[in-house]
């Protein structure tokens, strides 16, 4: 049994989930900052799924790329959690846990955030209306150039992320609003293939550096 927090973009999701089944999920937009509201979250989900905290194998979190003091929210509490009770978590990839909302298209799904400018975070998956397959690295790439990336693959299109919409054509289908943007459930999908570690060796896949990194 997995606990999923993402705090990784606009929306904070918590879910408690098993490998056949999501026992609770919630997922909120909200104007409050993620560190107001995850923890509470947490809890609420823990409750409707009648389950203790002690109970649960491991935890999934959303690693990045994402919000830099988002990625560092759901951390940290990760983190505290997983010490705290002696529990192994994982680190997921922010884009490869977006690939998983769509999992039933058979055939290519492109995972793509919003970065900076014209800049967007972004990897290629292939789905089997099942199991996901990486087909390139997270990267941070001109919308242009991943439109001519996709477009000399074969096969439609889905895109899912909060920057959907910027790849536009006959072959790109975004994906349907409750379904675009991050959900914990789909964190744990992606956290069930994987292979659980100790809370020391999580960190923040960033991907770029952060603004006051910049500025020094």
């Amino acid at each position: 049994m997995m606990l999923g927090i993402d705090t990784s973009g606009k929306t904070a999701s918590v879910a408690v989930c098993t490998e056949n089944a999501v026992l609770a999920q919630t997922t909120v937009y909200t104007k409050l900052t993620h560190s107001q509201v995850i923890l509470p979250i947490c809890k609420d989900v823990l409750k409707s799924a009648e389950v203790e905290l002690s109970e649960i194998d491991g935890i999934s979190v959303a690693a990045g790329p994402g919000s830099y003091t988002g990625l560092r929210i759901g951390i940290a509490a990760v983190k505290a959690m997983c010490f705290a009770l002696d529990k192994p978590c994982i680190g997921v990839s922010t884009l490869e846990s977006l690939a998983y909302n769509v999992s039933l298209h058979k055939g290519l799904i492109c995972a793509i955030m919003a970065a900076r400018l014209d800049l967007v975070y972004c990897a290629v998956f292939r789905s089997d209306g099942r199991n996901i397959t990486r087909l390139s690295a997270d990267e941070i790439l001109p919308i242009s150039e991943l439109k001519s990336r996709l477009e000399a693959m074969d096969g439609d299109v889905v895109t899912v992320g909060d920057a959907a919409e910027k790849l536009t054509g006959e072959r790109f289908m975004t994906a349907p609003p409750h379904l675009k943007l991050q959900l914990a459930s789909s964190l744990c999908a992606a956290g069930f293939t994987k292979e659980l570690y100790s809370p020391d060796k999580l960190e923040a896949a960033y991907m770029e550096i952060t603004k006051a990194e910049k500025e020094l």
